[in-house]
């Protein structure tokens, strides 16, 4: 896990000018990767590394220089992530196709891949990763993200080149050199943030900064010097379930489960001896039972927790029981509302685009505390898209009865519904009712609806909403079930937009490495091949998933509901968060973007307990501070260094 930065420049004149602005560029990531940190330059192309070390401490180093023996300086590569399969990828290069290693790392496989099966080198891959490497007999910079979008890979372009960044502060940094300064840093993209406001993130490519897209989930590319940026997709998703007909066949698919998550674990331990990896521990079934099964591995296996003093905002209690329960030594950190808004500013400057999920906040303190005892985690991202986790994937079951209902009737209920006030009992069920399910669904995180954004943003326009986001996901999937589409566009929206984004950039800020085990090819095999009745019951969620993980996740979190991760804003708000909050809508410079009189409306009725406004409100706020550290450079959080010195 590093931060990796890669300038395609127009000429070789623009890298020579180049290599010291990249240097540069690379200093506000250096928490991605603080044991070493270089530059490298050659013909059109400059590279800069960080690098956070875990396997080969003492070779492996990046940017990296492989090739055959006719031509041993051809490739050089930047790498940020890790290759779980790298060992059984060298054997096979090295066996069948004569390729000779000079250090024991992880990275020289994807090099060596490239060469021998050139693009198709992505589908040898099992892990995280976001790489260039540039060829210079062939004068073209090929690279990739991993099919899930572990890892993230920002880009951005100008008339001085195309650069590529773990980070989007780097290409900001890059702005003049590019060419393009004022447009690269400064221009904002309206319709960004219309999505963000809906999603509470902006979905991939975009980002807030008109001017840097993203690569995106299971994408490769191609780029020449001075040429155009070519993607294609190779990671093409698919459920495809079969029919469960009985009761052996129910219990060969559990025990493919139990035995490929096994499997996965044990990959995702993989590390020098020198290096600990411990397990972020919730009340849930899913970090639950890779604890479990990363403690087979290290016995001297640390669990971290988070949680608040807020009563019925905490899962420390039923994570302490499991911890003790599968045996391994606890580290709790309680948050504080104090806290949360001290660290916010700081928090959205390491996030580079603002995420309006209020689990990051707990999830960066305990981040920070992992990182005084263990340099990686593991996690458990991911599990719901694949197995059918979310609560809101039973929806079907629940709006059944309205499937049988005429569309000019499904028409009427949504003009019924609209009539009825806010926060009735039974309003949003009649209006998701009367709704098609491309029209009701778009993810986990519903914040503002189109009537409510309205009258809130300013730059509203028609049209920008959550169709356009995940029309492309729902005609692929349209012969699917609805579980399977409802699962389908999570994989690219609210995955790779909210849940893996938190938990690189958070976990990162402090020089931590996080590791999904669900999120593996492997896994996503057998998962994507679990029919809908294994999936969903009118019961319970993850049905194939609990009974494959019986035994070894304990009885009191096994069959237990989800409670994904509560954050008290909803009562901080009224209390120790309101003045906070009216203070930051006040200072912000905001006014041509949002009506900040309506948002303050929003914060009143909030308060008096009128309505819940907890989760747009927390938007708006996060908004605000994002615009003014990255917009008005208004706020200037306090960087601290990275935990372990950079060797220059």
């Amino acid at each position: 896990m590093c931060g990796l930065l890669g300038l395609v420049c127009a000429t070789e004149d623009d890298a020579v000018k180049a290599r010291d602005a990249v240097g540069a560029a690379l200093r506000c990531q250096r928490h991605r990767g603080p044991d070493e940190t270089d530059t490298w330059a050659d013909g059109e192309v400059v590279y800069g590394f960080n690098r956070l070390a875990f396997i080969d401490l003492e070779h492996s180093h990046q940017p990296l220089t492989w090739g055959p023996p006719e031509s041993p300086q051809r490739y050089t590569m930047n790498f940020n992530g890790e290759i779980y399969n790298y060992l059984e990828l060298r054997e096979e290069l090295a066996t069948e196709h004569g390729a000779k290693f000079a250090t024991e790392g992880d990275g020289e496989a994807i090099v060596a891949a490239y060469h021998h099966f050139g693009e198709a080198a992505v589908d040898k891959l099992r892990g995280m990763f976001a790489f260039m490497i540039w060829d210079a007999d062939e004068k073209v910079v090929f690279g990739a993200r991993d099919p899930f979008g572990i890892k993230p890979l920002f880009y951005a372009q100008g008339p001085g080149g195309i650069a590529f960044s773990s980070e989007k502060k780097s290409l900001l940094e890059l702005a003049e050199t590019l060419g393009a300064r004022g447009e690269l840093d400064t221009v904002l993209d309206k319709k960004a943030l219309q999505h963000y406001l809906v999603l509470q993130y902006a979905p991939e490519p975009e980002t807030l900064h008109l001017g840097v897209r993203r690569l995106e989930s299971g994408t490769s590319f191609t780029v020449t010097p001075g040429g155009e940026l070519r993607t294609s997709r190779y990671f093409h998703p698919q459920f495809t379930a079969r029919q469960v007909t009985g009761a052996d066949e129910a219990t060969e698919l559990h025990r493919r489960i139990t035995e490929v998550m096994k499997d996965s674990v044990a990959k995702h331990m993989v590390a020098d001896p020198d290096v600990t990896v411990g397990a972020f521990l919730s009340g849930g079934i899913d970090s639950t039972a890779i604890a479990a099964l990363a403690k087979e591995h290290n016995p001297n296996l640390i669990a971290f927790t988070t949680g608040f003093e807020q009563e019925g905002y905490s899962e420390v209690d039923v994570a302490a029981e499991s911890a003790a329960a599968i045996g391994v030594k606890h580290v709790i950190r309680t948050v504080t509302a104090d806290e949360m808004m001290e660290s916010l500013p700081l928090i959205v400057w390491y996030l580079d685009d603002p995420v309006a999920d209020p689990a990051l906040v707990p999830l960066w303190f305990i981040a920070r505390e992992a990182r005084r005892h263990v340099k990686a985690v593991l996690s458990g991202e991911g599990s719901d898209e694949l197995f059918g986790g979310y609560t809101i994937y039973r929806e079907p079951i629940s709006l059944a009865r309205f499937e049988k209902v005429p569309g000019a009737v499904k028409s009427l209920l949504g003009k019924v519904s609209a009539k009825i006030p806010e926060g009735t009992r039974g309003k949003d069920l009649l209006r998701r009712g009367s709704l098609s399910l491309e029209e009701r669904y778009y993810g986990n995180a519903r914040i503002f609806r189109e009537d409510q954004l309205r009258g809130v943003l300013r730059t509203f326009t028609e049209g920008v909403g959550h169709q356009d986001v995940t029309a492309p996901w729902y005609r692929e999937s349209r012969d699917w079930d609805p579980v399977a589409r409802m699962q389908h566009v999570d994989l690219f929206t609210w995955l790779r937009g909210d849940i893996l984004v938190k938990a690189d950039k958070v976990t990162m800020a402090n020089s931590l490495e996080l590791r999904v085990p669900f999120l593996d090819r492997e896994v996503f095999r057998v998962a994507a091949n679990i029919p809908l009745d294994q999936k969903i019951t009118k019961e319970t969620t993850k049905y194939a998933l609990r009974r494959a993980l019986d035994g070894i996740v304990p009885a009191h979190v096994l069959n237990r509901r989800k409670l994904g991760f509560p954050v008290p804003i909803r009562v901080w708000l009224r209390t120790e968060m309101y003045d906070w909050a009216r203070g930051i809508i006040s200072d912000s410079k905001t006014d041509e973007l949002i009506d900040k009189q309506a948002v303050l409306r929003l914060l009143e009725e909030h308060k008096t307990g009128a309505l819940d406004h907890s989760r747009r409100l927390w938007a708006l706020l996060v908004f605000m501070i994002w615009h003014g550290i990255f917009i008005e450079h208004r706020i200037s959080p306090e960087i601290p260094e990275p935990h372990y010195p950079v060797k220059l």
